[in-house]
């Protein structure tokens, strides 16, 4: 079929440096042009490597080789930044919106909260080396964050929580699944409604096991790999 003929020669290029990470394709029409195919059959090829996490694609400007993903180990209690900084990545935030507001559904079901709760609410797009990888939403107990909402948010919180409250998270609770990505949150990654996405939802604890705070990303699937290791004990 020529759709994979064409997928297997995009695959051979990016595999031997000819196409390098974050690299622009040319336009479909050239694409097609170049490969003597109708748009129909290239974007089935294309629709294959962003599948397999190989190319992405940014609402209105083109396609892109997609650089390495972002190793996330769960069992590792590091925070986007020192995560992103401990691969070589440069990471960075912007903030969306950041709030007092009364708790929702989300930050009512994993905060485990009354009914009319306060909550802050502080929305993020999560970036490594400027493109927009995850959108997060942490929702925070604001008597155990006092003033938080006054903070650079655009560093991380772990860290502020470190360094303002004197809380450190211990124990984290996550939820992984599959979604895809929709209206302004897709918007905010500058990806095309429907692209594939994965969603994490973690809830943080500390020594003692009162819940610091829980957050919902929605990262591009080609933004992120799961890795965990385990050691397994032997009966004698």
């Amino acid at each position: 079929m020529q759709y994979v003929k064409i997928k297997d020669a995009i695959v051979e290029q990016i595999e031997s440096g000819m196409l390098s990470a974050r690299q622009k394709l040319p336009s479909e029409r050239k694409l097609a042009e170049s490969f003597s195919t109708t748009r129909v059959t290239l974007r089935e090829a294309l629709s294959l490597l962003e599948a397999e996490g190989r190319l992405y694609r940014e609402d209105r400007r083109g396609w892109f080789i997609a650089p390495n993903p972002l190793r996330y180990n769960p069992s590792q209690p590091l925070g986007f930044y020192d995560l992103a900084l401990a691969q070589n990545r440069v990471p960075s935030n912007v903030v969306l919106s950041a709030k007092a507001m009364l708790a929702n559904k989300d930050s009512s079901r994993l905060l485990n909260l009354a009914p009319f709760s306060d909550v802050f609410c502080i929305e993020r797009v999560r970036c490594l080396e400027s493109r927009p990888v995850a959108h997060v939403t942490n929702y925070v107990h604001p008597e155990r964050c006092p003033n938080l909402l006054q903070l650079d948010l655009t560093t991380s919180l772990t860290q502020a929580y470190r360094a303002h409250y004197s809380m450190e998270y211990h124990q984290v609770h996550y939820h992984v699944s599959i979604s895809i990505l929709s209206g302004e949150i897709a918007q905010a990654l500058r990806a095309t409604v429907g692209t594939p996405a994965m969603k994490i939802e973690r809830t943080h604890k500390d020594a003692q096991g009162n819940t610091i705070d829980c957050q919902v990303e929605y990262w591009r699937h080609d933004g992120i790999s799961i890795e965990s290791v385990s050691e397994l004990c032997r009966e004698n």
